[in-house]
């Protein structure tokens, strides 16, 4: 009978060897090396450095005469002493004619006055200048006026106190920066501020104005002729002539039975000129446009600020019965007075 083989006893006479791996040569890179080589012709002492940073660099002018006067046995030169005035003026002539006279003098007659005054270093650059300044500032003038270099500054600087409207932010007419913020929409400056260029333009270019004799402008404006000469000029007098002195507050329960009371309430300047604005933004845009293009609404604007000054807009009805208003209801203000009193 054959021997019984099972699959158990199989798999332990079986074995399994691993394939023996080939050899892999490695292939070590070959390196040279390399020595520094020197010529026949060459000297044995090192070449010095073309770098003038290196410590093998030359010495400066001043520490070669110190080493040479130190061999010769002459006294060293002063490392410390400054360049003479009249080099300075030499190199410059532009400066030398706006230099002051005490700069001007020479070394001996300069030498000659530090010693009568018994003073030392008089020669010097930085004393001379300084006298300058002293001099221009005893004459009435600036000690910048006397000042060789004007560092970091190509114009010279602005005289102090600075003057009004001197400031980038502020460099324009209070009126006219009040009439841009108002017709301003969607906080775009840029074009509220070409409207208003196109404004000026027009009152500018407009002919003068009639005023009306029932409705006189503010006191103290100029004549009628001169208006389109100064466009702003033209628009604070417009402005101003229409602004309402006070408003209507109205007090709740003042009356009694719940009643309102109408107290008048003055206005500053600024609240004033916001009020006349804003009627003739309004009137402005009442009005029909006789075009198309982005300088109708300038020209709407222009034609209700003449309006205004010949005494044709409806915006003089409006100040005159807020002024009408006011003068009634005067008898209002003592209402707090008495509140004060019950207290």
């Amino acid at each position: 009978m054959p021997p019984r083989i099972t699959l158990r006893t199989a798999s332990r006479c079986l074995a399994i060897r691993s394939a023996p791996q080939s050899s892999i040569a490695r292939h070590t890179p070959i390196t040279l090396r390399t020595h520094p080589i020197r010529a026949f012709a060459d000297s044995k002492s090192p070449k010095p450095s073309s770098n003038p940073t290196s410590s093998d660099a030359l010495p400066s002018v001043s520490e070669e005469a110190a080493q040479v006067g130190k061999t010769t046995g002459k006294g060293s030169p002063e490392l410390d002493q400054g360049t003479p005035v009249q080099e300075i003026l030499k190199r410059d002539p532009e400066l030398a004619e706006k230099a002051p006279e005490v700069m001007k003098e020479k070394p001996t007659d300069s030498k000659k006055s530090a010693e009568a005054a018994g003073e030392e270093g008089a020669t010097t650059f930085d004393n001379l200048l300084a006298l300058g300044q002293m001099d221009a500032i005893a004459k009435g003038g600036h000690a910048s006026d006397v000042t060789p270099d004007m560092a970091g500054h190509k114009f010279p600087l602005p005289d102090m106190p600075l003057k009004p409207f001197s400031n980038r932010k502020e460099r324009y007419d209070p009126i006219v920066s009040q009439v841009t913020n108002l017709i301003m929409q969607h906080g775009k400056l840029s074009a509220a501020q070409r409207h208003m260029s196109y404004i000026l333009n027009q009152l500018r270019t407009a002919p003068p104005p009639s005023p009306s004799q029932a409705r006189p402008l503010v006191p103290g404006s100029p004549p009628p002729i001169e208006l389109p000469l100064n466009p702003i000029n033209y628009l604070a007098v417009a402005i101003d002539s229409i602004a309402p002195l006070m408003r209507i507050r109205q007090q709740k329960g003042a009356a009694g039975g719940g009643m309102s009371l109408p107290i008048p309430v003055p206005l500053s300047l600024r609240q004033r000129r916001r009020t006349a604005i804003m009627w003739i933004l309004d009137s402005a845009l009442k009005k029909k446009s006789r075009g198309s293009g982005p300088t109708m609404f300038a020209q709407r604007f222009a034609d209700e600020i003449i309006s205004v000054v010949e005494g044709k807009s409806s915006v003089w009805d409006k100040r005159a019965i807020i002024h009408k208003s006011a003068t009634s209801a005067r008898v209002n203000l003592s209402y707090q007075k008495n509140r004060n009193r019950k207290i």
